[in-house]
């Protein structure tokens, strides 16, 4: 099996938490996907997940935690994190280096903010520390989307946002196909998930985090904004920042060069 990839779950109190894990190395990472994480199981994934970050799996054990549920109806980003801390603790992951994209960078925040010792290296990709317009405008499209059921149309619009105007050309032909197979049973961890972001707010706490940073932006992000990532490196004070001027959200799959970015930061002495 490869890199020995499996699923697993942590069972607290108060619910579940769903984890890949993959990887042989002896350093410990922890990868935090976004706000699509809440739309579906992680059952299953383990594999194409370990094909898709199998740069990292030689170096490094990978954990990609999802969220916990049931989802609690106003739970924001700060308590989520306090959940990937719990996760980590009951797995006996003392410390690791942590790469959180998009909501999984604002969990990541806190993470690193809140609990330092947890944290070795920082890397936040196409997220923000506080709300904006272009948040607030993107996830609310999404939110009514969801509410009226609409899946094709929901999924068109995470495309159209999310991705660059050449890759949504290239691959609008696929949303109905992708619409009829992804739309979940229910939108509520979703919604809750979504209002998350919209109401996250980490921007006093960032100049707590210890960890060196490195912050991975787009010029062309349509969700969050490129002034985002960069207010991000300006406040946390062990910081660097890297824009790509003609990307947008989707960079951690359109950049090639994004996963040997990462790596080579994480791997840097």
């Amino acid at each position: 099996m490869l890199y020995n990839a499996r699923n697993g779950k942590v069972k607290f109190p108060d619910g579940v938490m769903e984890y890949i894990r993959f990887g042989t190395g002896e350093r410990q990472l922890v990868l935090l996907p976004g706000l699509g994480d809440s739309l579906r199981s992680m059952g299953g994934l383990a594999i194409p997940m370990a094909l898709m970050y199998r740069t990292f799996g030689k170096d490094f054990t990978v954990h990609v935690f999802g969220r916990k549920y049931p989802a609690p109806e106003g739970a924001g980003t700060r308590e989520m994190a306090r959940d990937v801390k719990r996760a980590m603790d009951a797995l006996k992951i003392s410390r690791a280096d942590l790469v959180g994209v998009s909501m999984g960078g604002m969990i990541a925040q806190f993470i690193a903010a809140d609990f330092p010792e947890k944290v070795n290296k920082l890397v936040l990709t196409v997220t923000c520390p506080c709300p904006n317009p272009t948040l607030e405008a993107a996830v609310g499209e999404w939110e009514d989307l969801a509410r009226k059921g609409d899946h094709t149309a929901f999924m068109e619009s995470n495309l159209r946002l999310i991705y660059s105007d050449r890759y949504y050309l290239k691959n609008a032909w696929t949303l109905p196909l992708v619409g009829a197979l992804t739309k979940p049973k229910s939108y509520e961890p979703f919604l809750v998930c979504a209002r998350a972001c919209r109401t996250h707010d980490a921007l006093s706490r960032l100049k707590k985090i210890q960890a060196p940073t490195l912050v991975l932006g787009g010029e062309q992000d349509h969700c969050l904004s490129g002034d985002a990532s960069r207010l991000l490196a300006d406040r946390i004070p062990s910081s660097e920042l890297v824009m790509y001027p003609d990307l947008g959200h989707g960079l951690y799959e359109e950049a090639k060069d994004f996963q040997g970015r990462v790596l080579e930061f994480l791997l840097r002495s």
